[in-house]
């Protein structure tokens, strides 16, 4: 196990986010998205011209993912997976999954090989009423998996077998084999995270089947093998750590969103830059 020399920039913007999350690379714009829950506002960045942009929503907002046969993006807002569109601004409910549960929101998500969304909820409160849920591009919603307290970081292995999907609140990441039909098999542990690491917050396979894994109170980003063994980890100047995504022409650039939210910390909430030795995979987009 080695630690990376930790080299690191940040995005250069005017303001930190209190929660951020979500962040997405869309490849046609050469740009980063990513969300901030708290401050229910969705931002973008673009590589080329380090122009940044932001848009106020009307509740909070877990993720943005780029839609492949329509215009913008699926968000998963609190109350459920709606239809965006940025410029000009038009957001649209698709589903509420859960709306018997008005203290739960949205966390995060990642879209599979066949533009199916694999997105989880949470309690604000504390409670192990979440779940995560698969969207599929017929706009129609299955529970997959539950439960979960803080369902975190699902993302998908190269090849497309394995599912990886996070209970924060448990200290745990778990992988599942993923089936052509968007079923899930049974819940397997990958890695348990001890008190010294934090916790596992969202998550990016890089090309090589790596996953990356945010710490959440560590102060780093993490690289497992497949075979969930910590391979090598880069320090970060603030602690709250939630969600890695690679980006850029190669896809050998690694930005890390981070959050503000309960600590005084001059860099919390920013988003970093980083390099992480090897090169990531152009996100799958939404197949509807």
């Amino acid at each position: 196990m080695a630690k990376s020399k930790a080299d690191w920039q940040i995005l250069p913007r005017d303001t930190r986010d209190t929660l951020g999350e979500g962040i997405t690379y869309v490849v046609a714009e050469n740009a980063l998205y990513w969300v901030d829950i708290i401050g229910q506002r969705v931002q973008r960045f673009n590589l080329s011209t380090a122009a940044y942009a932001q848009w106020a929503m009307p509740e909070m907002v877990g993720w943005v993912l780029e839609r492949a046969n329509g215009q913008g993006f699926i968000a998963g807002l609190k109350s459920g997976f709606h239809t965006l569109t940025l410029e000009p601004f038009a957001l649209s409910p698709i589903a509420a999954p859960e709306p018997h549960l008005p203290t739960n929101r949205m966390n995060d998500a990642c879209v599979d090989a066949k533009g199916r969304i694999f997105a989880g909820t949470m309690s604000m409160e504390g409670q192990a009423s979440g779940a995560l849920y698969r969207l599929d591009p017929d706009l129609t919603y299955h529970r997959v998996d539950a439960p979960y307290t803080i369902a975190n970081g699902p993302t998908i292995a190269p090849d497309g077998a394995w599912l990886y999907h996070t209970c924060s609140a448990a200290s745990e990441v778990y992988r599942f084999a993923l089936n052509d039909d968007g079923s899930l098999g049974r819940r397997e542990l990958f890695v348990a995270f001890p008190d010294a690491w934090g916790s596992p917050d969202g998550m990016v396979a890089d090309a090589e089947g790596g996953i990356w894994i945010a710490h959440w109170g560590g102060s780093c980003v993490s690289r497992f093998t497949p075979e969930g063994k910590r391979e090598r980890w880069i320090d970060l100047p603030a602690s709250q750590i939630t969600k890695p995504c690679f980006a850029g022409e190669n896809f050998d650039r690694l930005f890390v969103t981070s959050a503000a939210d309960g600590v005084d910390e001059p860099l919390a909430g920013a988003v970093f830059e980083v390099d992480p030795g090897c090169r990531g995979l152009p996100s799958h987009r939404f197949g509807g």
